[in-house]
């Protein structure tokens, strides 16, 4: 499949992918930095915001998709920047396709199975009443009485949209995600990654531990490490300035 994608700027190109129920628009503020340097190709991966729907979901499929994508703008390689879900998207690419990979940089995620711990979030989505909202405050209302953050709620319900009729519906493919969560889950697999890569992490986040270095390491064994203090599991929006410092760092760096 074809995702949906847009391009910002000129210069070497940066693929950015983004985390479970997400979409490109994530990236917006930093998309706006990188592009004064690169020409970012910003995605929705598949079962997100505007790229098609599949009842099918896993690394291997989503690393195929953007694989699809680099063929079709006519690259031969590319950067690529991975936060959370599309972390591990990024991974599975570096894994599966080592030659394509320019540079990458991996945003706080590591390569090994999670526990389940989306279920408040799913039963909170699934809760809200499409047929009969009236208004997104409304969506927020019954959202609040499965996930209490605000900011978290405000993320999910940018999924949202009015239809031509007027109804309110998701951008995403909610059953697919529910369904394929396992999946989600898992970890990437493959030959290890000969390649320096940039894992960034928030310090105040649990997505990456010191119990995972193994596992890290195992399969990039070239991984360099930076920390956005302050931050929790999105850096890239909490400290947008400290983060987009550390990607150009890297990514502008000429190669030894």
């Amino acid at each position: 499949m074809i995702l949906n994608y847009k391009l910002y700027g000129e210069g070497a190109p940066l693929i950015i992918l983004h985390g479970l129920l997400g979409t490109m628009d994530n990236w917006g503020g930093q998309i706006k930095r990188l592009s004064q340097h690169f020409q970012v190709i910003s995605v929705d991966l598949r079962n997100h915001g505007s790229s098609p729907h599949s009842d099918e979901m896993s690394y291997a499929l989503m690393a195929e998709d953007i694989v699809e994508l680099i063929d079709h703008l006519g690259l031969s390689t590319v950067s690529v920047i991975g936060h959370s879900m599309g972390g591990k998207t990024a991974m599975q690419l570096a894994l599966n396709y080592p030659k394509l990979i320019d540079k990458l940089i991996i945003v706080d995620i590591s390569p090994i199975q999670y526990p389940p711990h989306h279920s408040n979030v799913f039963e909170g989505l699934y809760a809200i009443d499409l047929a009969n909202l009236a208004s997104r405050s409304d969506a927020n209302k019954q959202l609040a009485q499965h996930v209490d953050d605000p900011g978290t709620r405000a993320f999910l319900l940018k999924n949202l949209y009015r239809t031509e009729d007027n109804k309110f519906a998701w951008l995403m493919n909610l059953d697919a995600l529910h369904d394929q969560y396992s999946n989600i889950c898992a970890a990437p697999d493959g030959k290890p990654f000969e390649s320096e890569v940039l894992f960034i992490k928030g310090e105040l986040s649990d997505y990456m531990l010191p119990a995972h270095r193994d596992a890290l390491l195992k399969l990039f064994p070239h991984a360099n490490y930076k920390v956005v203090m302050g931050s929790g599991h999105n850096p890239h929006a909490e400290k947008p300035a400290e983060f987009s410092k550390l990607a150009l760092n890297y990514l502008t760096r000429p190669d030894t």
